[in-house]
């Protein structure tokens, strides 16, 4: 283990000094200084700004109904939210990140001035009882009630630092008492002792190729594995109606560790407001999780997050269900997400089909056996995380499944853009019509069959059946390949944000889906 950290170490250095000048930003396409303190206030992008100062934030614990807010904002604002990851600041780590990370190479200037702070503060933690998390907030919003609903739109995530932490602890993860696979924890582990814990974590860079992002870790001869960043927020929920002290470990019907790695940029969160004011508070930061995060933590880093918050009033159409709203739903720019949340993992899944099963016949008109019928046939359940003591598993209803009995309405700026094509299971947009609301304009290259887009001073070339853009010179890979359909040059919805830098973001009022497309997420 010593000889592997020591490369790790040094694999990290390397990395983050090749980094150090561009930091990827998920949801917009411009790049950020190094490392995003707290005091870079020219890439909030929010109407409002939570940073992550120890005044607000909390550690281990979750708002409740008596919990104060930090800001109080009008429904339909966008805020801008600072969240910083437990790892590199908790006991076993030594509860100083400057020392934790400096032996991976991170010099002290490139540590976040509010991971410092709050591990250098009087805040208690208890290693044992409370719950790893920093949570930011809570932020009020007005006019919020109890049996309404919070509307949480994910606009934006910029990464924060170039680098994360997996870790592994005794007697939690997936295989307890299996891993770590060593002598376990010793009489004196403490901050002042961390070794002593005998737990494992595994400092992991993160590195660019063609403009995509990826967690790098060695394997025993010295070769890179790399796997995807898709950053999310784990904990996003609102204050629950009770007085007791709420651990940040478990996710409950009011969200919070609900751990689900679909809800990154572009993600509809909906949550049952249970006090006057909502309280929403977000944290948990993941740069990547894969479904289960078996090892305990998935690849857990900071980030600056830009939500919408909106409160919807019982009735509304865009709420996921007609009749009460009981517990989170989510969804993105290809699914709906019912959610079931249970200690027992059977009854999670039961939880789980039940919401799909009531989304599916309530709001879209199936009947309750033919619904049954087809989620056996076209859906995939998922299991979120099964280490957060409350276990998850969410469904994956396809949008595109129901095209038949749905319309489809993507907005500029407010203003309808048609036609809106279905291929390949993506929606497809024409991109002359989007560019030019968004006030710019494209040239037509016919000799490479390449649309030239130039866009808020950028210059982007869009290659026919070719997910290779160049932007600026640089070339970027994207899913998202453009298609000529009907003479137009049309590209996917997610590509509008990836490579145009556009907020976009799906939501569904009755049986009508709506993407909201702008520039600013004012």
């Amino acid at each position: 283990m010593k000889d592997q950290k020591s490369k790790i170490s040094r694999t990290g250095f390397l990395l983050f000094m090749t980094a150090i000048l561009t930091l990827p930003s998920f949801g917009i396409s411009s790049a950020s200084a190094m490392p995003l303190q707290p005091t870079t206030l020219e890439k909030v992008e929010g109407e409002y700004y939570v940073p992550s100062t120890v005044e607000n934030i909390r550690w281990g614990h979750l708002p409740n109904r008596d919990s104060k807010p930090v800001l109080t904002v009008p429904s339909g604002s966008t805020v801008t939210f600072d969240t910083v990851s437990h790892e590199g600041i908790i006991e076993d780590q030594g509860r100083n990140p400057v020392q934790y990370f400096g032996a991976h190479g991170i010099p002290a200037d490139q540590v976040l001035d509010d991971a410092k702070a709050i591990a250098a503060s009087s805040i208690e933690h208890d290693f044992d009882k409370d719950g790893p998390h920093i949570v930011t907030g809570p932020v009020a919003v007005e006019g919020a009630e109890p049996g309404d609903v919070l509307k949480v739109e994910v606009l934006s995530l910029q990464t924060r630092v170039p680098y994360g932490v997996i870790s592994n602890r005794h007697y939690k993860g997936a295989l307890p008492g299996e891993f770590p696979e060593n002598k376990g924890r010793q009489e004196g582990a403490g901050a002042e002792h961390p070794e002593r814990y005998n737990n494992v974590s595994i400092f992991t860079p993160i590195e660019e190729i063609h403009g995509r992002w990826y967690g790098v870790l060695p394997t025993e001869n010295n070769q890179k594995v790399r796997f995807p960043i898709n950053p999310f927020l784990g904990i996003m929920g609102v204050a629950p109606d009770s007085s007791e002290k709420i651990n940040s470990v478990p996710p409950s019907e009011t969200g919070g560790n609900i751990d689900i790695n679909e809800l990154g940029v572009g993600s509809t969160l909906y949550l049952p407001v249970k006090v006057n004011g909502a309280l929403f508070y977000t944290g948990d930061p993941h740069f990547a999780q894969g479904d289960g995060e078996v090892a305990l933590t998935a690849l857990e880093a900071s980030l600056r997050g830009t939500l919408r918050l909106t409160v919807l009033k019982k009735g509304d159409p865009s709420i996921p269900r007609n009749g009460e709203f009981t517990q989170p739903f989510a969804e993105t720019d290809d699914y709906w997400i019912p959610i079931g949340l249970d200690p027992d993992l059977d009854e999670a899944m039961k939880e789980a089909v039940r919401e799909s099963i009531a989304f599916l016949s309530e709001k879209l008109g199936m009947s309750r056996e033919v619904a049954y019928a087809y989620l056996s046939a076209a859906t995939d359940y998922e299991v979120s995380q099964v280490v957060d003591r409350t276990k998850g598993i969410h469904g994956l209803i396809r949008k595109t499944d129901f095209l038949e009995s749905l319309s489809i309405h993507v907005n500029v700026n407010g203003k309808h853009i048609s036609p809106t094509v279905i291929n390949n299971d993506k929606f497809y947009v024409p991109l002359r019509d989007i560019v030019e609301e968004l006030g710019g304009t494209v040239a037509w290259d016919s000799a490479t069959r390449s649309a030239v887009v130039t866009l808020q001073g950028k210059s982007i070339t869009v290659k026919n059946d070719s997910n290779l853009y160049h932007v600026d010179g640089k070339e970027i890979y994207n899913e998202g390949i453009p298609h000529i359909i009907n003479e137009k040059t049309m590209i996917p919805v997610k590509t509008v944000r990836d490579i145009l830098g556009a907020y976009v973001n799906w939501t569904t009022s009755g049986k009508e889906l709506h993407a909201a497309v702008a520039l600013s997420s004012k």
